[in-house]
């Protein structure tokens, strides 16, 4: 018996929005890495990149759970001896909100080749609008649980 293995050429790729106003952050960014993956398809294979291009709208209104928004720290490195530059969540909402979205998505994709192919597909906007209206984007809901 031979295995089916979907075909890239009669693959589909939508586009979908995600509004994350008022919407926790880990919640936010794990719906949007699988459908990147396409993990919410029939034909997910861990090999292809099947998944759809998802665009992330009002980046900035984005919520988080606890004491992260002072004690949540973004690290890099300048390269240079004692180059650590430390950067809180709230420097970073206010100088730049969608860089949030996309690091915690960034995190959940695979670390390969096909994880940066997968993470190309990814649009995040600060604001409520964005540029990819001729593309047709069906909205796609962020189900949070009841409290």
């Amino acid at each position: 018996m031979k295995t089916a293995i979907p075909s890239m050429a009669g693959l589909v790729r939508q586009w979908r929005v995600i509004d994350a106003d008022g919407e926790v952050l880990g919640r936010v960014a794990s719906k949007a890495a699988m459908v990147l993956m396409g993990k919410n398809k029939p034909s997910y294979t861990p090999f292809l990149d099947t998944g759809d291009h998802v665009i992330v709208v009002n980046a900035d209104k984005i919520r988080l759970t606890g004491r992260k928004e002072e004690q949540k720290v973004y690290r890099r490195h300048s390269g240079y001896p004692g180059g650590l530059i430390e950067t809180n969540v709230r420097t970073v909402r206010q100088t730049r909100p969608v860089k949030i979205i996309e690091d915690a998505i960034h995190g959940m994709l695979p670390k390969t080749k096909l994880g940066k192919q997968m993470y190309r597909k990814l649009k995040v906007y600060a604001g409520p609008k964005h540029p990819h209206q001729a593309q047709q984007p069906v909205e796609m809901a962020v189900s949070s649980p009841s409290k």
